[in-house]
Protein backbone atom coordinates (compact mmCIF):
# COMPACT_ATOMS: atom_id res chain seq x y z
CA UNK A 1 0.00 0.00 0.00
CA UNK A 2 1.49 3.59 -1.14
CA UNK A 3 -0.79 5.30 1.79
CA UNK A 4 1.27 7.83 3.92
CA UNK A 5 0.36 9.16 7.01
CA UNK A 6 1.43 12.95 7.66
CA UNK A 7 -0.19 15.66 10.08
CA UNK A 8 -2.20 17.04 7.41
CA UNK A 9 -3.68 13.85 6.85
CA UNK A 10 -7.38 13.53 7.57
CA UNK A 11 -8.40 11.05 10.53
CA UNK A 12 -11.92 9.97 10.92
CA UNK A 13 -13.02 8.57 14.51
CA UNK A 14 -15.99 6.30 15.00
CA UNK A 15 -17.61 6.05 18.09
CA UNK A 16 -17.99 9.43 20.15
CA UNK A 17 -17.59 7.85 23.92
CA UNK A 18 -15.09 8.63 25.88
CA UNK A 19 -12.23 6.75 23.85
CA UNK A 20 -13.27 8.31 20.46
CA UNK A 21 -13.23 11.83 21.82
CA UNK A 22 -9.98 11.16 23.41
CA UNK A 23 -8.53 9.95 19.95
CA UNK A 24 -10.10 12.88 17.83
CA UNK A 25 -8.12 15.47 20.70
CA UNK A 26 -5.24 13.65 20.32
CA UNK A 27 -5.36 13.84 16.45
CA UNK A 28 -6.72 17.64 16.10
CA UNK A 29 -3.32 18.84 18.77
CA UNK A 30 -1.79 17.01 16.13
CA UNK A 31 -2.64 19.10 13.36
CA UNK A 32 -4.98 16.71 11.56
CA UNK A 33 -8.20 17.52 10.06
CA UNK A 34 -10.76 15.49 12.38
CA UNK A 35 -14.32 13.76 11.34
CA UNK A 36 -16.13 12.35 14.21
CA UNK A 37 -18.47 10.21 13.78
CA UNK A 38 -21.30 8.51 15.50
CA UNK A 39 -24.93 7.07 15.28
CA UNK A 40 -26.27 9.12 18.41
CA UNK A 41 -26.53 12.67 17.25
CA UNK A 42 -26.93 13.76 21.04
CA UNK A 43 -23.66 11.94 21.92
CA UNK A 44 -22.14 13.34 19.01
CA UNK A 45 -22.79 16.76 20.12
CA UNK A 46 -21.87 16.59 23.62
CA UNK A 47 -18.26 14.83 22.89
CA UNK A 48 -17.77 17.72 20.43
CA UNK A 49 -18.81 20.30 23.31
CA UNK A 50 -17.11 18.32 25.78
CA UNK A 51 -13.29 18.39 23.57
CA UNK A 52 -14.09 22.72 22.71
CA UNK A 53 -14.02 22.78 26.52
CA UNK A 54 -11.85 20.49 27.07
CA UNK A 55 -9.16 22.38 24.92
CA UNK A 56 -10.40 25.40 26.45
CA UNK A 57 -9.55 24.44 29.89
CA UNK A 58 -6.08 23.31 29.03
CA UNK A 59 -5.33 26.35 27.57
CA UNK A 60 -6.61 28.44 30.59
CA UNK A 61 -3.93 25.89 32.59
CA UNK A 62 -1.17 26.98 30.94
CA UNK A 63 -0.70 23.36 29.08
CA UNK A 64 -1.59 24.62 25.81
CA UNK A 65 -1.36 28.15 23.72
CA UNK A 66 -4.87 30.00 22.94
CA UNK A 67 -4.39 30.16 19.66
CA UNK A 68 -3.68 26.21 19.50
CA UNK A 69 -6.47 25.22 21.53
CA UNK A 70 -8.47 27.29 18.85
CA UNK A 71 -7.15 25.49 15.85
CA UNK A 72 -7.09 22.20 17.32
CA UNK A 73 -11.12 23.04 18.14
CA UNK A 74 -11.60 24.04 14.51
CA UNK A 75 -10.05 21.00 13.32
CA UNK A 76 -12.92 19.05 14.59
CA UNK A 77 -15.74 18.48 12.88
CA UNK A 78 -18.44 15.87 12.51
CA UNK A 79 -20.21 13.94 10.04
CA UNK A 80 -23.77 12.62 10.54
CA UNK A 81 -23.18 9.91 7.12
CA UNK A 82 -20.58 7.46 6.94
CA UNK A 83 -20.37 8.49 3.33
CA UNK A 84 -18.68 12.10 4.55
CA UNK A 85 -15.75 9.93 5.86
CA UNK A 86 -14.68 9.77 2.10
CA UNK A 87 -11.32 11.88 2.41
CA UNK A 88 -10.15 10.27 5.29
CA UNK A 89 -6.42 8.82 4.71
CA UNK A 90 -6.79 6.65 8.38
CA UNK A 91 -10.13 5.92 9.68
CA UNK A 92 -9.41 4.54 13.69
CA UNK A 93 -13.11 2.65 14.76
CA UNK A 94 -13.73 2.87 18.81
CA UNK A 95 -17.54 1.23 18.72
CA UNK A 96 -18.56 -1.30 20.92
CA UNK A 97 -16.21 -4.21 21.62
CA UNK A 98 -18.14 -6.82 19.85
CA UNK A 99 -16.61 -8.88 16.88
CA UNK A 100 -19.78 -8.85 14.13
CA UNK A 101 -20.10 -4.73 14.98
CA UNK A 102 -17.10 -4.16 14.14
CA UNK A 103 -16.73 -6.22 11.34
CA UNK A 104 -19.85 -4.50 9.70
CA UNK A 105 -18.46 -1.63 10.22
CA UNK A 106 -15.23 -2.08 8.23
CA UNK A 107 -17.17 -3.59 5.23
CA UNK A 108 -19.15 -0.72 5.27
CA UNK A 109 -16.25 1.26 5.00
CA UNK A 110 -15.02 -0.08 2.28
CA UNK A 111 -17.50 1.52 0.17
CA UNK A 112 -16.84 4.43 1.12
CA UNK A 113 -12.74 5.06 1.68
CA UNK A 114 -10.36 5.24 -0.73
CA UNK A 115 -8.60 1.59 -1.59
CA UNK A 116 -5.44 3.07 -0.13
CA UNK A 117 -6.83 4.50 3.32
CA UNK A 118 -5.83 2.75 6.73
CA UNK A 119 -8.75 1.19 8.49
CA UNK A 120 -7.63 0.98 12.44
CA UNK A 121 -9.54 -0.71 15.39
CA UNK A 122 -9.31 0.31 18.88
CA UNK A 123 -9.84 -3.04 19.86
CA UNK A 124 -8.42 -4.15 23.55
CA UNK A 125 -8.60 -7.38 22.79
CA UNK A 126 -10.41 -9.04 19.56
CA UNK A 127 -8.97 -10.43 16.49
CA UNK A 128 -7.26 -8.54 14.11
CA UNK A 129 -7.23 -11.24 10.90
CA UNK A 130 -11.36 -11.89 12.50
CA UNK A 131 -11.92 -8.60 11.71
CA UNK A 132 -10.18 -8.30 8.51
CA UNK A 133 -12.10 -11.39 7.02
CA UNK A 134 -13.94 -11.19 4.04
CA UNK A 135 -12.29 -7.41 3.12
CA UNK A 136 -11.54 -6.95 -0.34
CA UNK A 137 -8.41 -5.54 1.09
CA UNK A 138 -7.87 -6.87 4.68
CA UNK A 139 -4.16 -5.46 4.48
CA UNK A 140 -5.13 -1.89 5.51
CA UNK A 141 -7.32 -3.27 8.49
CA UNK A 142 -4.53 -2.60 11.69
CA UNK A 143 -5.05 -2.32 15.28
CA UNK A 144 -4.64 1.08 17.08
CA UNK A 145 -4.87 0.07 20.80
CA UNK A 146 -5.33 3.56 22.77
CA UNK A 147 -5.33 3.40 26.88
CA UNK A 148 -7.86 5.27 28.66
CA UNK A 149 -7.30 8.49 29.43
CA UNK A 150 -6.01 8.59 25.53
CA UNK A 151 -5.00 11.93 25.99
CA UNK A 152 -3.15 11.42 28.99
CA UNK A 153 -1.76 7.28 28.55
CA UNK A 154 1.48 7.44 26.17
CA UNK A 155 1.57 4.29 25.18
CA UNK A 156 -0.44 2.87 22.02
CA UNK A 157 -0.19 -0.93 20.69
CA UNK A 158 -0.14 -1.28 16.83
CA UNK A 159 -1.88 -4.64 16.60
CA UNK A 160 -1.32 -6.35 13.10
CA UNK A 161 -2.93 -9.58 11.68
CA UNK A 162 -1.18 -12.29 9.57
CA UNK A 163 -2.65 -9.73 6.41
CA UNK A 164 -1.23 -6.68 7.42
CA UNK A 165 0.54 -5.18 4.85
CA UNK A 166 3.80 -4.35 6.70
CA UNK A 167 3.84 -1.05 5.22
CA UNK A 168 0.23 -0.01 7.05
CA UNK A 169 1.79 -0.85 10.37
CA UNK A 170 5.14 0.82 9.92
CA UNK A 171 2.91 4.13 8.87
CA UNK A 172 0.56 3.42 11.64
CA UNK A 173 3.81 3.30 14.28
CA UNK A 174 5.33 6.22 12.77
CA UNK A 175 2.11 8.18 13.20
CA UNK A 176 1.35 7.74 16.27
CA UNK A 177 5.10 8.21 17.46
CA UNK A 178 4.53 12.06 15.80
CA UNK A 179 1.66 12.19 17.93
CA UNK A 180 3.86 11.88 20.95
CA UNK A 181 2.88 8.08 21.85
CA UNK A 182 5.13 5.11 22.68
CA UNK A 183 4.17 2.95 19.90
CA UNK A 184 4.90 -0.55 20.55
CA UNK A 185 3.96 -3.72 17.31
CA UNK A 186 2.46 -6.71 18.61
CA UNK A 187 1.02 -9.59 16.61
CA UNK A 188 -2.33 -10.39 17.22
CA UNK A 189 -3.13 -12.45 19.84
CA UNK A 190 -5.22 -13.35 22.71
CA UNK A 191 -4.88 -9.61 25.02
CA UNK A 192 -2.49 -8.50 23.24
CA UNK A 193 0.88 -7.09 25.29
CA UNK A 194 -0.80 -5.44 28.34
CA UNK A 195 -4.05 -7.19 29.02
CA UNK A 196 -2.29 -10.48 28.62
CA UNK A 197 0.60 -10.10 30.60
CA UNK A 198 -1.19 -8.00 33.31
CA UNK A 199 -3.23 -10.79 33.98
CA UNK A 200 -1.18 -12.46 36.83
CA UNK A 201 -1.23 -9.08 38.81
CA UNK A 202 -4.67 -9.42 39.78
CA UNK A 203 -5.50 -13.51 39.92
CA UNK A 204 -2.66 -13.68 42.35
CA UNK A 205 -4.03 -11.43 44.20
CA UNK A 206 -7.21 -12.97 44.44
CA UNK A 207 -5.40 -16.10 44.86
CA UNK A 208 -4.13 -15.14 47.80
CA UNK A 209 -7.39 -13.74 49.48
CA UNK A 210 -9.02 -16.78 48.73
CA UNK A 211 -6.23 -19.17 50.40
CA UNK A 212 -6.45 -17.00 53.49
CA UNK A 213 -2.86 -15.47 53.02
CA UNK A 214 -3.61 -12.02 53.78
CA UNK A 215 -6.17 -9.64 53.42
CA UNK A 216 -6.57 -7.11 50.34
CA UNK A 217 -5.77 -4.05 52.17
CA UNK A 218 -2.31 -5.92 53.23
CA UNK A 219 -1.79 -7.09 49.54
CA UNK A 220 -2.38 -3.69 48.05
CA UNK A 221 0.06 -2.48 50.91
CA UNK A 222 2.56 -4.85 50.00
CA UNK A 223 2.79 -4.50 46.16
CA UNK A 224 2.69 -1.06 46.47
CA UNK A 225 5.29 -0.80 49.27
CA UNK A 226 7.32 -2.84 48.52
CA UNK A 227 6.66 -3.95 44.87
CA UNK A 228 6.89 -0.88 43.83
CA UNK A 229 3.52 -0.98 41.91
CA UNK A 230 1.53 2.70 41.97
CA UNK A 231 -1.75 1.32 43.07
CA UNK A 232 -2.27 -2.39 44.60
CA UNK A 233 -4.51 -4.82 42.53
CA UNK A 234 -7.77 -4.41 44.87
CA UNK A 235 -8.07 -0.56 44.82
CA UNK A 236 -7.13 -0.26 40.71
CA UNK A 237 -9.40 -3.12 39.98
CA UNK A 238 -12.07 -0.65 42.03
CA UNK A 239 -11.17 1.87 40.12
CA UNK A 240 -11.55 -0.03 36.59
CA UNK A 241 -14.54 -1.53 37.71
CA UNK A 242 -14.64 -5.34 38.99
CA UNK A 243 -17.13 -6.27 35.94
CA UNK A 244 -14.66 -4.64 33.72
CA UNK A 245 -11.54 -6.31 34.80
CA UNK A 246 -13.39 -9.51 35.44
CA UNK A 247 -14.67 -9.32 31.60
CA UNK A 248 -11.37 -8.75 30.36
CA UNK A 249 -9.56 -11.99 32.29
CA UNK A 250 -12.91 -14.27 30.71
CA UNK A 251 -11.89 -13.30 27.22
CA UNK A 252 -7.96 -13.94 27.39
CA UNK A 253 -9.37 -17.64 29.63
CA UNK A 254 -11.57 -18.42 26.85
CA UNK A 255 -9.49 -16.85 23.70
CA UNK A 256 -6.51 -19.17 25.38
CA UNK A 257 -8.75 -22.22 25.19
CA UNK A 258 -9.20 -22.13 28.80
CA UNK A 259 -5.92 -22.01 29.92
CA UNK A 260 -5.38 -22.11 33.75
CA UNK A 261 -2.75 -19.31 33.67
CA UNK A 262 -6.03 -17.06 33.14
CA UNK A 263 -8.63 -18.86 34.96
CA UNK A 264 -10.76 -15.65 36.61
CA UNK A 265 -11.53 -15.54 39.95
CA UNK A 266 -14.38 -17.24 41.62
CA UNK A 267 -13.95 -14.45 44.40
CA UNK A 268 -14.09 -11.47 42.23
CA UNK A 269 -16.92 -13.20 40.36
CA UNK A 270 -18.54 -12.65 43.84
CA UNK A 271 -18.29 -9.14 43.80
CA UNK A 272 -19.57 -8.76 40.56
CA UNK A 273 -22.50 -11.19 41.41
CA UNK A 274 -23.27 -8.57 44.37
CA UNK A 275 -23.29 -5.75 42.50
CA UNK A 276 -20.11 -4.65 44.23
CA UNK A 277 -18.42 -2.87 41.11
CA UNK A 278 -16.05 -0.50 42.88
CA UNK A 279 -15.62 3.03 42.64
CA UNK A 280 -19.20 3.52 40.42
CA UNK A 281 -21.30 1.48 42.25
CA UNK A 282 -19.81 3.45 45.84
CA UNK A 283 -18.71 -0.26 46.67
CA UNK A 284 -16.33 -3.05 45.57
CA UNK A 285 -13.46 -4.35 47.46
CA UNK A 286 -13.33 -1.65 49.38
CA UNK A 287 -15.86 1.01 50.34
CA UNK A 288 -16.41 4.45 49.13
CA UNK A 289 -19.16 6.20 51.51
CA UNK A 290 -16.40 8.19 53.54
CA UNK A 291 -15.25 5.55 55.66
CA UNK A 292 -11.87 4.66 56.61
CA UNK A 293 -9.77 2.57 54.27
CA UNK A 294 -8.89 -0.71 56.00
CA UNK A 295 -4.94 -0.81 57.16
CA UNK A 296 -2.47 -3.41 56.26
CA UNK A 297 -1.56 -5.71 58.42
CA UNK A 298 1.97 -4.63 60.15
CA UNK A 299 3.88 -6.74 62.98
CA UNK A 300 4.25 -4.94 66.01
CA UNK A 301 7.61 -3.25 66.70
CA UNK A 302 10.20 -6.23 68.01
CA UNK A 303 13.63 -6.00 69.66
CA UNK A 304 16.73 -6.16 67.30
CA UNK A 305 18.38 -9.57 67.28
CA UNK A 306 21.60 -9.74 69.30
CA UNK A 307 23.53 -11.25 66.25
CA UNK A 308 22.98 -11.67 62.85
CA UNK A 309 24.78 -13.61 59.80
CA UNK A 310 24.80 -13.23 56.57
CA UNK A 311 25.73 -16.01 54.04
CA UNK A 312 27.74 -15.10 50.48
CA UNK A 313 25.06 -15.76 47.30
CA UNK A 314 22.16 -13.42 48.86
CA UNK A 315 21.74 -12.15 45.25
CA UNK A 316 19.16 -9.40 45.70
CA UNK A 317 18.64 -9.53 49.17
CA UNK A 318 22.59 -7.94 49.24
CA UNK A 319 21.11 -4.46 49.41
CA UNK A 320 18.88 -5.23 51.91
CA UNK A 321 22.20 -6.77 54.29
CA UNK A 322 24.21 -2.68 53.28
CA UNK A 323 20.74 -0.91 54.38
CA UNK A 324 21.15 -2.82 57.66
CA UNK A 325 24.55 -2.15 57.68
CA UNK A 326 23.99 1.57 57.27
CA UNK A 327 21.65 1.61 59.61
CA UNK A 328 24.02 0.27 62.46
CA UNK A 329 23.32 -3.15 62.80
CA UNK A 330 26.40 -5.44 62.45
CA UNK A 331 26.18 -7.99 59.78
CA UNK A 332 28.85 -10.66 59.99
CA UNK A 333 29.92 -13.35 57.82
CA UNK A 334 28.75 -16.48 58.31
CA UNK A 335 26.19 -18.92 57.98
CA UNK A 336 24.35 -21.18 54.67
CA UNK A 337 24.97 -19.13 50.97
CA UNK A 338 22.01 -17.20 50.45
CA UNK A 339 20.32 -17.10 54.22
CA UNK A 340 20.60 -14.64 57.14
CA UNK A 341 21.28 -16.47 60.22
CA UNK A 342 19.79 -15.47 63.52
CA UNK A 343 20.33 -16.83 67.32
CA UNK A 344 16.89 -18.53 66.98
CA UNK A 345 15.94 -18.41 62.97
CA UNK A 346 17.39 -18.01 59.44
CA UNK A 347 15.97 -15.97 57.02
CA UNK A 348 16.09 -16.58 53.02
CA UNK A 349 14.50 -15.24 50.16
CA UNK A 350 11.38 -17.31 49.31
CA UNK A 351 11.94 -20.14 47.05
CA UNK A 352 8.52 -20.69 45.97
CA UNK A 353 8.26 -23.29 48.65
CA UNK A 354 6.53 -23.25 52.16
CA UNK A 355 8.73 -22.37 54.68
CA UNK A 356 7.40 -24.92 56.69
CA UNK A 357 8.77 -27.49 54.90
CA UNK A 358 12.46 -25.95 54.77
CA UNK A 359 15.15 -28.48 55.43
CA UNK A 360 17.61 -27.67 58.36
CA UNK A 361 18.34 -26.74 61.51
CA UNK A 362 16.68 -23.89 62.83
CA UNK A 363 13.38 -22.48 61.24
CA UNK A 364 13.51 -20.68 58.10
CA UNK A 365 11.53 -17.40 57.69
CA UNK A 366 11.14 -16.82 54.10
CA UNK A 367 11.55 -13.38 52.79
CA UNK A 368 9.42 -11.75 50.17
CA UNK A 369 10.90 -10.41 47.19
CA UNK A 370 11.01 -5.86 46.62
CA UNK A 371 11.50 -4.12 43.51
CA UNK A 372 14.63 -2.20 45.41
CA UNK A 373 16.06 -3.27 49.13
CA UNK A 374 17.27 -0.14 49.57
CA UNK A 375 14.00 2.03 48.99
CA UNK A 376 11.21 -0.29 49.66
CA UNK A 377 9.41 0.90 52.90
CA UNK A 378 7.65 -2.59 53.57
CA UNK A 379 8.35 -6.00 53.50
CA UNK A 380 6.07 -9.55 53.54
CA UNK A 381 7.73 -12.98 55.59
CA UNK A 382 6.16 -15.89 55.82
CA UNK A 383 6.89 -18.85 58.92
CA UNK A 384 5.71 -22.36 59.44
CA UNK A 385 3.46 -23.30 61.71
CA UNK A 386 6.81 -24.77 63.70
CA UNK A 387 8.65 -21.77 63.79
CA UNK A 388 8.58 -19.90 67.48
CA UNK A 389 7.02 -16.47 67.70
CA UNK A 390 10.32 -15.42 69.73
CA UNK A 391 11.85 -16.60 66.33
CA UNK A 392 10.04 -14.74 63.85
CA UNK A 393 10.46 -11.96 66.43
CA UNK A 394 13.86 -11.67 65.50
CA UNK A 395 13.94 -11.21 62.01
CA UNK A 396 11.00 -9.20 62.24
CA UNK A 397 13.35 -7.05 64.57
CA UNK A 398 16.38 -7.00 62.16
CA UNK A 399 14.05 -5.74 59.09
CA UNK A 400 12.16 -3.17 61.46
CA UNK A 401 15.56 -1.58 62.26
CA UNK A 402 16.29 -1.56 58.82
CA UNK A 403 14.29 0.70 58.12
CA UNK A 404 11.15 -1.48 57.00
CA UNK A 405 7.27 -2.00 58.16
CA UNK A 406 7.31 -5.64 58.19
CA UNK A 407 4.07 -7.83 57.61
CA UNK A 408 3.52 -11.42 58.42
CA UNK A 409 1.41 -13.24 56.01
CA UNK A 410 0.75 -16.90 56.15
CA UNK A 411 3.17 -19.67 54.88
CA UNK A 412 2.13 -19.49 50.88
CA UNK A 413 4.01 -20.78 47.91
CA UNK A 414 5.84 -17.61 46.41
CA UNK A 415 4.44 -14.79 49.43
CA UNK A 416 2.95 -11.34 47.46
CA UNK A 417 5.52 -10.07 45.45
CA UNK A 418 7.49 -12.74 44.63
CA UNK A 419 4.76 -14.39 42.80
CA UNK A 420 2.97 -11.99 41.00
CA UNK A 421 6.32 -10.63 39.74
CA UNK A 422 7.51 -14.56 38.56
CA UNK A 423 4.12 -15.21 37.55
CA UNK A 424 4.54 -11.88 34.97
CA UNK A 425 8.04 -12.62 33.76
CA UNK A 426 6.68 -15.78 32.39
CA UNK A 427 3.90 -14.25 30.55
CA UNK A 428 6.13 -11.48 29.06
CA UNK A 429 8.68 -14.06 28.23
CA UNK A 430 6.27 -16.46 26.29
CA UNK A 431 5.19 -13.51 24.57
CA UNK A 432 8.59 -12.46 23.26
CA UNK A 433 9.58 -16.06 22.88
CA UNK A 434 6.30 -16.60 20.53
CA UNK A 435 7.74 -13.77 18.38
CA UNK A 436 4.31 -11.61 19.92
CA UNK A 437 6.10 -8.85 20.27
CA UNK A 438 9.56 -7.55 20.82
CA UNK A 439 11.08 -8.01 24.57
CA UNK A 440 11.94 -4.37 24.34
CA UNK A 441 8.32 -3.39 23.16
CA UNK A 442 7.33 -5.47 25.94
CA UNK A 443 8.85 -3.81 28.96
CA UNK A 444 7.56 -0.62 27.75
CA UNK A 445 3.99 -1.89 27.10
CA UNK A 446 3.64 -2.56 30.50
CA UNK A 447 5.43 0.66 32.20
CA UNK A 448 3.78 2.90 30.13
CA UNK A 449 -0.06 1.16 29.41
CA UNK A 450 -0.26 -0.28 32.86
CA UNK A 451 2.29 1.76 35.14
CA UNK A 452 4.06 -0.50 36.53
CA UNK A 453 7.64 -0.09 37.94
CA UNK A 454 9.93 -1.39 36.01
CA UNK A 455 9.25 -3.67 32.53
CA UNK A 456 8.28 -7.87 34.00
CA UNK A 457 11.37 -9.23 31.74
CA UNK A 458 13.80 -5.85 32.83
CA UNK A 459 12.67 -7.43 36.53
CA UNK A 460 13.61 -11.16 35.52
CA UNK A 461 17.17 -9.67 34.73
CA UNK A 462 17.45 -8.48 38.00
CA UNK A 463 16.93 -11.50 39.95
CA UNK A 464 17.91 -13.51 37.54
CA UNK A 465 15.74 -16.18 34.76
CA UNK A 466 16.95 -19.15 36.18
CA UNK A 467 15.27 -17.94 39.90
CA UNK A 468 12.31 -17.18 38.62
CA UNK A 469 12.00 -20.22 36.99
CA UNK A 470 12.78 -22.03 40.45
CA UNK A 471 10.05 -20.49 42.00
CA UNK A 472 7.64 -21.39 38.82
CA UNK A 473 8.52 -25.15 39.37
CA UNK A 474 8.20 -25.28 43.51
CA UNK A 475 4.90 -23.25 43.30
CA UNK A 476 3.71 -25.64 40.51
CA UNK A 477 4.93 -28.55 42.33
CA UNK A 478 2.47 -27.51 45.13
CA UNK A 479 -0.86 -26.32 43.16
CA UNK A 480 -0.15 -28.87 40.40
CA UNK A 481 -3.22 -26.98 38.27
CA UNK A 482 -1.55 -25.75 35.09
CA UNK A 483 -1.24 -22.02 36.50
CA UNK A 484 2.74 -21.60 37.83
CA UNK A 485 4.45 -23.95 35.02
CA UNK A 486 7.15 -22.30 33.23
CA UNK A 487 6.81 -21.62 30.01
CA UNK A 488 9.06 -23.51 26.91
CA UNK A 489 10.94 -19.36 26.33
CA UNK A 490 11.80 -18.77 30.28
CA UNK A 491 13.29 -22.79 29.76
CA UNK A 492 15.24 -21.88 27.45
CA UNK A 493 17.19 -19.57 28.63
CA UNK A 494 18.74 -21.03 31.01
CA UNK A 495 19.81 -18.15 33.29
CA UNK A 496 20.23 -15.92 30.45
CA UNK A 497 18.48 -12.33 30.34
CA UNK A 498 15.44 -12.34 27.50
CA UNK A 499 16.07 -9.41 26.95
CA UNK A 500 19.56 -10.15 25.68
CA UNK A 501 21.30 -8.65 28.26
CA UNK A 502 23.33 -9.74 31.29
CA UNK A 503 20.82 -11.17 33.94
CA UNK A 504 20.58 -11.23 37.63
CA UNK A 505 22.64 -12.77 40.31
Amino acid sequence: MGQVLTAGTPIAVIGAGTMGAGIAQVAALAGHPVLLYDTDSDRLQAAVSGLHAQLGKLAERGKLGPEQAAAAAERIGTARDLGELAPAGLVIEAIVELLTAKRDLLSALEDVVKPEAVLASNTSSLSIDAMAAGLRVPGRVVGMHFFNPAPVMRLVEVVHGELTDPAVVAAVHELAGSWGKIAVRVASSPGFIVNRVARPFYGEAHRLVEEGAADPATIDAVLREAGGFRMGPFELTDLIGQDVNLAVCTSVWVATHFDPRYTPSGWQRGLVEAGRLGRKTGRGVYGYDGGAKPEPSTAPRAAVPAHVSAGVGLGPLEPLVARAAAAGIQVEPGGLPGELLFPRARAALTTGALAGEAAGGLPLVSLDLAMDYRTATRIAVAAGSGCPPEALAEVVGFLQAAGLAVTVVADTPGLVVMRTVARLANEAADLAGRGVAEAADIDLAMRHGANYPIGPLEWADRIGTERIRQVLDAMEDRYRDGRYRPSLALRRLSGRSPRGEETGR
